[in-house]
């Protein structure tokens, strides 16, 4: 075995540790999900270039391109330590796929449990040049079939991210005064300058900071809708459309696309304007949907109040939040009775 492949062997994976703190998490203890999203593209960077550094040429940065759904599967609590593991598990000529894997472990007990599972997606660029992609060195592979199956995610993610272009649709602003539990009584908008500590050796905003903003105001949103504690319980792919570079001003926006009986769909877009550059106008950057759900005292889930739907463009969105919602539960339980089987077999 070479020094150069037993190099990008090691630079493959990757854990990484941290207590939770107070700053992670609700009132009630409860880390953030925008918190977990960071850590987990942290951790996706860092091993995606580590390992397109390992060969020869123009030293380079991966950049986040796209998040597969994220599943949030438990809680994390003040006080508990997240093992952040991350895996090269697919490469293409100019991509490669990381999995990730989030653990919490009660340190007092010794107890732990799965927190997160996420697939992301990058693409190194080079630090010479920001428009020049780079070749990604390839991995090796336990087996032809595990090769196929990551051709297979690449060709997926791939064509979903072609057919979810940015949508440009603006976002309207809520008319003064809005009834309670209608779309524009929790539509919530954040805005933030990109300073140098938010972005990468290039100049560009991070994904796990963008992530984060995103899930900040999804919270505020499904805050606002219950008036109650409220988790992120899963996020589907969020898809970066567009480079956000420091000196922007971001603005993300969420609101309300869809209420089931125990959870709500938030659709949150972020777009970006430069301040130098005010000409060229504001763009669609990042897009995705977020789903929350609220919980009582105990941590249990609660019935979520119904949403009121005020014109054709509310309810068009309303029905396409359905689709989704019914086609994800259709997924999990199809998931559960293929983990039943598996089991029963073994």
């Amino acid at each position: 075995m070479s020094v150069s492949t037993r190099a990008r062997e090691a630079a493959s994976t990757l854990q990484l540790c941290r207590i939770m703190g107070p700053n992670d998490a609700n009132i009630v203890g409860n880390v953030h999900g925008g918190i977990i999203l960071k850590m987990i593209e942290e951790a996706g960077s860092i091993v995606s270039t580590r390992h397109c550094n390992t060969q020869n040429g123009d030293r380079c940065v991966a950049a986040l391109v796209r998040v597969e759904k994220t599943e949030f599967l438990s809680p994390v609590f003040i006080g508990e330590v997240t093992h952040v593991t991350a895996e090269i598990t697919y490469t293409s000529k100019h991509s490669l796929e990381v999995q990730v894997n989030v653990m919490a472990e009660n340190i007092l007990t010794g107890a732990k449990k799965l927190a997160n599972k996420a697939a992301l997606w990058y693409v190194p660029f080079s630090l010479q040049n920001v428009e020049k992609i780079m070749e990604v060195p390839p991995i090796k592979y336990t087996s032809a079939e595990q090769e196929e199956e990551g051709r297979k995610r690449y060709e997926a993610q791939k064509h979903e991210r072609q057919e979810t272009k940015a949508r440009t649709e603006e976002v309207v602003p809520p008319l003064p005064n809005p009834e309670r539990h209608t779309i524009g009584f929790s539509q919530s908008s954040l805005i933030h300058l990109v300073g140098p500590s938010d972005c990468t050796l290039h100049d560009y905003v991070q994904g796990g900071v963008t992530m984060k903003l995103m899930d900040e105001v999804a919270g505020i949103v499904a805050a606002r809708h219950c008036n109650t504690n409220i988790v992120t319980a899963s996020v589907d792919a969020i898809n970066f459309h567009r480079k956000i570079k420091k000196g922007c001003v971001v603005t993300v926006t969420g609101r309300l696309t869809f209420v089931s009986n125990k959870s709500m769909e938030i659709e949150v877009f972020v777009d970006a304007a430069s301040l130098a550059e005010a000409e060229k106008g504001k763009y669609r950057a990042v897009s995705a949907f977020f789903t929350f759900i609220s919980l009582d005292k105990y941590g249990r889930p609660l019935p979520v109040p119904p949403l009121k739907f005020e014109g054709e463009e509310e309810n068009r969105r309303a029905e396409e939040g359905k689709a989704r919602y019914l086609q994800n539960k259709a997924k999990r339980l199809a998931d559960k009775e293929r983990q039943s089987a598996a089991a029963h077999q073994s």
